[in-house]
């Protein structure tokens, strides 16, 4: 009996072991050094809400960053990926507020029924609203924005002139050609022809030429790949935006700009963004800097090609999400500004 007993003790005390290991260490990871508070920001469209995040024991009134999203139904925290990149900022000294789009949690509306016009004024209203907190330095708010907010800042930034300065992680230039890089890119990955990719293209252009026309939903189901259409509300946003395009907007910067890229980015050309950034903006004003390695959301490429790495190190190690050199250099850059 004592020997049937210990078979099984000891596999479930290892296994226990085990179990106890992987909870402090997911207890450990996914603890940040900075406080978090829900907020409310008033807007005339109804009330927005998202995450005010505060450095820990420092002096206030402390700088804050303001966080524009990229594409898609985005919250406050966009699911916890923002949380690494908040700690960093935090230990620079800097507080984050990011908020929910809209129908997305709290906030009224959808965010697919909005122009980047109507983001950007949501955006300011956020940060008009965040320089009467007391714990905020209205002279050093900032924002970062990746993506899609490569439209937003820049309009943002021409009615809030006295920003402290703008941080753009693969900001987004063009639609159109963005689309069209975004489609060869994904599909060379994918091991696709260059016949299949001229059908793709040639799909896209007659969906242009519908866009064009302000042609209706039903229209373009005409045309669409059966298996694959976008829903009537992805179509709408689509119409709203598909000419938004930042080249002339840019010479909108009279503050420091900082661009990060990565390599393995497939969904906006970086040598096309770097070049326009240099373009529009003073070199005085404009720091660049390129990643190897990693992709549109600074994501190491040995976990954007193994789901199951991604899976775990998402768990376990979510810093470990970001390219821990894209965290470093948001830091570094933010070290360039006296508190």
């Amino acid at each position: 009996m004592r020997k049937r007993r210990l078979k099984w003790i000891l596999p479930v005390s290892i296994t226990a072991s085990v179990l106890i290991v992987l909870l402090t260490i997911f207890l450990y990871q996914n603890s940040y050094d900075m406080t978090e508070q829900p907020v409310s920001v008033p807007t005339p469209h109804g009330v927005l809400t998202g995450i005010l995040t505060m450095p820990r024991d420092v002096e206030h009134p402390v700088g804050l960053i303001v966080f524009v999203h990229g594409d898609g139904p985005i919250n406050a925290s966009y699911d916890g990926f923002y949380r690494p990149v908040w700690e960093r900022f935090a230990r620079a000294g800097y507080a984050s507020l990011s908020l929910d789009k809209r129908g997305i949690g709290g906030p009224s509306g959808s965010w697919l029924q909005q122009s980047m016009q109507e983001r950007a004024d949501d955006t300011v209203t956020a940060i008009r609203w965040a320089r009467t907190l007391p714990a905020i330095d209205p002279k050093r708010i900032g924002l970062w924005g990746s993506s899609q907010a490569g439209w937003v800042i820049p309009k943002v930034v021409e009615k809030e002139p006295s920003l402290a300065f703008s941080i753009l992680v693969s900001p987004a230039i063009n639609w159109i050609r963005q689309g069209r890089y975004n489609t060869r890119q994904e599909m060379l990955q994918s091991g696709a022809s260059e016949e299949e990719i001229r059908k793709v293209e040639q799909q896209d252009r007659l969906e242009l030429q519908l866009l064009q026309r302000h042609a209706s939903y039903a229209d373009y189901l005409k045309i669409a790949h059966p298996d694959d259409p976008v829903s009537s509300e992805r179509w709408v946003f689509i119409m709203r935006n598909y000419e938004s395009d930042a080249s002339q907007e840019l010479r909108n910067f009279y503050h420091p700009v900082h661009l990060v890229l990565g390599t393995e980015d497939i969904n906006v050309d970086i040598q096309e963004t770097e070049q326009i950034y240099r373009r529009s903006i003073p070199a005085s004003l404009l720091s660049v800097t390129v990643l190897p390695g990693v992709d549109h959301s600074m994501v190491p490429s040995r976990l954007v090609h193994s789901s199951w790495q991604m899976m775990l190190t998402a768990i376990f190690f979510p810093r470990q999400i970001n390219s821990p050199a894209y965290l470093d250099d948001l830091e570094h850059f933010l070290s360039t500004f006296q508190r």
